[in-house]
């Protein structure tokens, strides 16, 4: 008989040290396997088909959104990935891939979660941009009288010519992975952000994870301002990284008063990291790419250059920035010189809607926050509600942050800049009852990063990335054990992120049952554009008649200046009271040949989850329409029908469509002299600043001369302004 061999002790010993040296690298390995476990775990979870512990069925989502169909799989995978970005925060060293490449997969959790699920790119809007892009690209023209957003195309211009010249034919794929996309892009420039403040290790990637997922509003999808947030975002990157200013107080603190707390706060431990010295020449080519970002925005959007010369002024006035106030003078006059002289179209015969708005702090704040956690549905409120309850939590947590960061001796000015500048923006319009998720959108930075105080506010003393941080200043009694303490901030950030990433999936997912858009809906669409020769126009439903009133509709993604989408039919509770239907295609000026009524299955859950429409409303109003002799059905779907009206009168044509191009923009006695005016201007305040990049004492005369030209121009180019303002708005 053969005998077994005996494992002699040695050999024991050495497989037992084996086991001993991998537990004991596991902080090197775990977190890897953590994360990339719960990536491989979410996909499956989400793209399997549906089952009871995996998949995603759309016919389940309810008034809680997405949320309510996700499966508790993916639940799981989320937690794994937290966990695993927390498993290497709690290590002594910056392990910056691994740290930004878990949260990008939590970016790619929660933000693309949509793209994962979605049988078409959401949200409906994003659509309409589209057809801008395709718009520019088939005709090389711009048409602000099709629609306002025209006279910003900066965004809709670039995407035109990027489409054209890669031969990019449809634009559904960037339409689908723009959220995800858009938040990853803003993860790169809010991190250098990060590595500009002094702050430790676990406070900067907190920071970032926070900025992940309290970014519910949704304005990433495609859009100018999903674009130039990313912009603002690189702008406030450079002004803190090439331009920043860190100047340690040398004056004596005043012995009372206000003056002496201002003093005092000022004499505290910078919370930025100074600028350590760059070449001229370096510093001259970051100064002209902060001027074509903030070029760039504006001709993109209507509100974030604004945010980002708020931001430099700011800067300015608390002395964070060697820049000089030439600057945000160059930069007012760029926004106004665009409004006033390309976006002509906008504001002729509006300038009591675009003005009406200023200075009405209170009632711009009630549109923006209490006109918009309103809802019918009990569920649908929830979602509202906790939309609210994220903002209050994290500006609580701000507010701790900083006082924490106060108590250890630091002031964060540049942090409370970011938070706080935003907040201005309620004093201009109500923006449609958006300015508060624009206000919100900007103020992130600046929140996430003292909101991350709250939990890690120490200075970095001990990090292994020291070359870029400081050692604290002030000496403070610990009255607790630091390593305690240190475990206890850490479980406590753990367990808040875990509940934001929750709450991330109601308020972000909680409109899905009406942004979802579905084939049918784009179906029913391109019915539209394929009878919309040589015009047509499209009526949606709402529950009143009024204006500014966006479509839930896949609209506008062809043929912009064909299909015509201004049309409304009022509906009713009664799904038998089909009359704002007939009114609205009943032959006439307003209603021609070639004109639609659609009901979409998102229009019919916007209106049972926000207006109060029963159960079961939209079968039964189609049903009504299919009855009414008036009407004729051309297409039809399970989730979208089309509805003409029956019988026209022999010979009746098509009309035309509207023309789009204009015959010329107005203009003023006066302008020619603006025009020259705004150069003058330009030219000398850009030689000022470039001539002040050698330091604050170099060719004073050169600059005084500069001075001298650029502020006489400066008044004449404001005044034509002024004037092109009153003499256009006098004709119209």
């Amino acid at each position: 008989m053969r005998q077994k061999p005996v494992a002699t002790p040695g050999a024991a010993g050495e497989q037992g040290g084996r086991w001993a040296r991998l537990l004991a690298s596991a902080p090197r390995w775990l977190p890897v396997l953590l994360v990339l476990e719960g990536l491989v775990m979410y996909v499956l979870a989400v793209k399997a088909p549906p089952g009871p512990y995996w998949g995603v069925d759309p016919e389940e989502i309810n008034g809680l959104g997405l949320i309510s169909a996700l499966p508790v799989t993916a639940f799981a995978a989320i937690l794994i990935m937290v966990v695993s970005f927390f498993v290497t925060v709690a290590q002594s060293t910056d392990r910056k891939f691994l740290l930004l490449f878990q949260i990008a997969a939590i970016t790619f959790a929660l933000h693309g979660v949509g793209a994962l699920v979605a049988e078409e790119p959401r949200f409906p809007t994003a659509y309409i941009h589209a057809g801008f892009v395709e718009f520019i690209g088939r005709t090389g023209e711009t048409a602000i009288n099709i629609d306002a957003r025209m006279g910003w195309p900066g965004f809709f211009a670039l995407f035109a010519f990027v489409t054209k010249a890669a031969g990019i034919e449809d634009l559904t794929p960037i339409l689908n992975w723009s959220p995800l996309l858009s938040n990853l892009l803003y993860l790169l420039p809010f991190v250098l952000i990060l590595r500009q403040v002094v702050a430790t290790t676990r406070a900067r990637w907190f920071a970032a994870l926070l900025f992940i997922l309290v970014q519910w509003i949704g304005q990433d999808y495609f859009s100018p301002q999903g674009f130039t947030f990313a912009l603002y975002l690189v702008f406030v990157a450079i002004l803190l990284r090439w331009f920043g200013r860190v100047e340690p107080r040398t004056k004596p603190i005043p012995p009372k008063g206000l003056r002496r707390l201002l003093a005092r706060l000022d004499a505290m431990t910078p919370g930025e990291l100074a600028n350590t010295g760059m070449f001229r020449a370096d510093k001259l080519l970051m100064l002209m790419l902060l001027l074509a970002l903030f070029v760039a925005a504006t001709a993109s959007h209507q509100i974030t250059p604004f945010m980002m010369l708020g931001v430099l002024t700011a800067f300015l006035l608390f002395k964070r920035t060697s820049l000089t106030w030439g600057l945000p003078f160059f930069l007012g006059l760029v926004v106004l010189t665009w409004i006033s002289y390309m976006a002509v179209g906008f504001w002729v015969g509006q300038i009591d809607t675009i003005f009406g708005g200023l200075g009405r702090v209170l009632d711009n704040l009630q549109t923006n926050t209490g006109d918009r956690i309103e809802g019918t549905d009990a569920l649908h409120a929830l979602v509202l509600q906790a939309r609210l309850g994220i903002l209050v939590v994290i500006l609580a947590l701000a507010a701790v942050g900083l006082f924490r960061r106060l108590h250890r001796g630091v002031f964060d000015r540049a942090a409370l800049i970011l938070l706080c500048v935003p907040a201005l923006a309620l004093a201009m319009q109500s923006y449609g009852g958006e300015m508060g998720l624009r206000i919100y959108m900007f103020a992130l930075p600046g929140a996430c990063l003292l909101a991350a105080y709250a939990f890690f506010p120490n200075m970095p003393a001990d990090s292994a990335d020291v070359r870029e941080e400081t050692v604290p200043l002030r000496k403070r009694n610990v009255r607790f054990n630091p390593d305690l303490t240190r475990k206890i901030s850490l479980v406590l950030a753990a367990c808040m992120a875990v509940a934001f990433a929750g709450a991330f999936l109601v308020a972000r997912y909680g409109n899905e049952k009406f942004e979802r858009v579905t084939s049918g809906e784009v179906a029913a669409m391109h019915h539209v554009y394929e009878h919309d020769k040589p015009s047509a126009r499209v009526v949606y439903l709402v529950p009143k008649l009024g204006p500014e009133v966006t479509p839930t509709l896949p609209w506008g993604e062809r043929d912009i200046e064909l299909v015509n989408f201004a049309g409304q039919a009022q509906v009713f509770k009664d799904p038998t009271n089909i009359t704002g239907v007939i009114d609205s295609l009943k032959p006439g000026p307003e209603s021609p040949r070639n004109t639609y009524v659609v009901v979409s299955r998102g229009q019919v859950s916007y209106l049972q989850l926000n207006e109060g429409f029963p159960e079961g409303w939209g079968e039964k109003f189609r049903a009504a329409l299919d009855a009414a002799p008036e009407l004729k059905r051309v297409f039809s779907n399970d989730d979208a029908a089309l509805y003409t009206w029956g019988k026209f009168v022999r010979g009746t044509e098509i009309p035309d469509p509207r023309p789009y191009k204009v015959q010329g923009e107005p203009t003023s006695p006066w302008t020619p002299v603006g025009i020259g005016a705004l150069a003058v201007t330009w030219i000398a305040l850009f030689g000022y600043e470039v001539i002040r990049l050698n330091g604050p004492r170099r060719a004073p005369r050169a600059r005084r001369w500069m001075l001298a030209v650029a502020i006489p121009a400066f008044a004449v180019a404001l005044g034509v302004i002024v004037e092109r303002f009153v003499y256009i708005a006098g004709l119209n």
